[in-house]
């Protein structure tokens, strides 16, 4: 599967049923995939919370994708993982989640790291293409890293920053799909917002 248009990644809350909820508005507005992230739960509730949302992702036809955790990924049989530089090496990645699954590589700003794991994984992303309130100490990418990975092949993913005001100038510049935190899940219509960068995106 190639990642196209928006792909919702989760806040982290503690609070299931405002997730639930916020991200079943996100589906209702077009998100093609979410990504649930969650580094500060327990084990335990973290994976009730995977759990609920792969129902409402497999209800919708969407894939749900694990930030960071292999291990929460195989737990639930979730679609696919997303791993960070500090997250293991996605060859071995690899062959741990096998070919059925999606895996997903942050490449920052780093054109030579996308090139490396271009036979393992699935999407790769490049960011941040703008400041980012949810890490503003991101490295900025520029935009022309979209185009060169395309070049390749490689189905890619932009980070950082994006808004239905500017998502179709990261589209544009090459990227498939537009990864958004904050646009989507901060504003006080979730599917309406969500629907408003597919739009941008040309969905």
């Amino acid at each position: 599967m190639k990642l196209r248009g928006l792909y919702a990644i989760t806040p982290e809350t503690p609070d299931t049923e405002w997730l639930k909820r916020t991200v079943a508005d996100a589906l209702r507005g077009g998100a093609a995939a979410i990504q649930y992230r969650q580094k500060g739960l327990s084990r335990e509730h973290a994976e009730a919370q995977a759990r609920t949302l792969q129902a409402l992702c497999h209800a919708s036809g969407r894939p749900l994708i694990i930030n960071d955790s292999i291990d929460l990924m195989l737990a639930i049989d979730a679609d696919g993982v997303h791993l960070g530089r500090d997250d293991g090496d996605p060859f071995a990645a690899r062959e741990r989640i096998g070919t059925g699954k999606l895996l997903g590589v942050s490449c920052y700003d780093d054109f030579e790291r996308a090139f490396r794991y271009r036979e393992v994984a699935d999407h790769v992303a490049f960011g941040a293409v703008f400041a980012s309130p949810t890490k503003p100490g991101a490295v900025r990418a520029p935009l022309e890293l979209f185009g060169r990975a395309r070049a390749l092949g490689l189905n890619t993913v932009a980070i950082g920053g994006i808004t239905a005001a500017n998502a179709r100038q990261v589209v544009d510049a090459g990227a498939d799909a537009v990864a958004v935190i904050s646009a989507v899940f901060a504003a006080p219509d979730v599917a309406s917002a969500a629907a408003e960068v597919v739009q941008a995106c040309g969905g």
